[in-house]
């Protein structure tokens, strides 16, 4: 009903809202008839709740492609630290530094998964066997060269330095070749489908090089003891 000291708009407001209340007071007594789901009832999402780790790449927004160069992985590798706090930094710089610890351990114990291309393999593990269950000649060319050195600077004796290095050369130079037929036969013996190419000239400069080296600087370190049965 319209006052007299009421406009038009008002009383237009006024029968808006007596309408906004009616349709919710329908509402109200739907929901309040449906005595099986209740007032608090929540219609279903009809999908299902993601996981916490959709959540948060949601969130970190699309991953980025790998580098494909090395100064793109630079470039992001000094990003990435620049965005580090000093603690972050320092806890990243002890894992890695852990981590290449454990993997040389590993590689010096002889871990075929850690081992480089050179040293994989059986046949590789049971030349090295062979070199380190053997007494090498070879293996007095480090203690020779600091004496070598040494002697140089004795002028009295010098002259003969030329002389003893050919001489040493001469029998190491034997002892390798002995070395060599030994290695490639034992191991054509015991691995009969080796790889041809990895035989040879090869398998016998890889004992070679080892056998040059101090026990105590082989890498992998030696398994077996000087004098062991292989």
């Amino acid at each position: 009903m319209k006052l007299p000291w009421k406009s038009d708009d008002d009383t237009t407001a006024q029968s808006a809202d007596t309408e906004v209340s009616t349709a919710a007071d329908d509402e109200s007594s739907a929901g309040a008839s449906n005595g099986s789901k209740g007032t608090a009832y929540t219609a279903a999402k009809g999908r299902a709740t993601p996981s916490r780790r959709e959540a948060e790449g949601r969130r970190r927004g699309p991953v980025a492609p790998p580098p494909t160069t090395r100064s793109e992985a630079r470039a992001r590798k000094k990003e990435l630290k620049s965005s580090m706090s000093r603690e972050d930094k320092r806890k990243l710089s002890d894992d890695r530094r852990s981590q290449r610890t454990e993997q040389r351990e590993k590689m010096m114990a002889g871990d075929e998964r850690y081992l480089m291309p050179r040293d994989k393999g059986p046949a590789k593990r049971f030349t090295r066997d062979i070199v380190d269950s053997r007494r090498n000649f070879a293996g007095l060319f480090m203690p020779f060269a600091v004496v070598l050195i040494v002697v140089m600077f004795v002028p009295q004796i010098a002259v003969f330095a030329n002389m003893l290095l050919l001489v040493f050369v001469v029998f190491m130079a034997i002892d390798a070749f002995i070395l060599g037929r030994l290695v490639n036969r034992r191991v054509r013996e015991r691995f009969p489908d080796v790889d041809p190419s990895q035989t040879g000239f090869r398998l016998g400069w890889y004992a070679f090089t080892r056998a040059m080296q101090l026990r105590m600087m082989r890498a992998p370190k030696p398994q077996v003891s000087p004098g062991d049965e292989v």
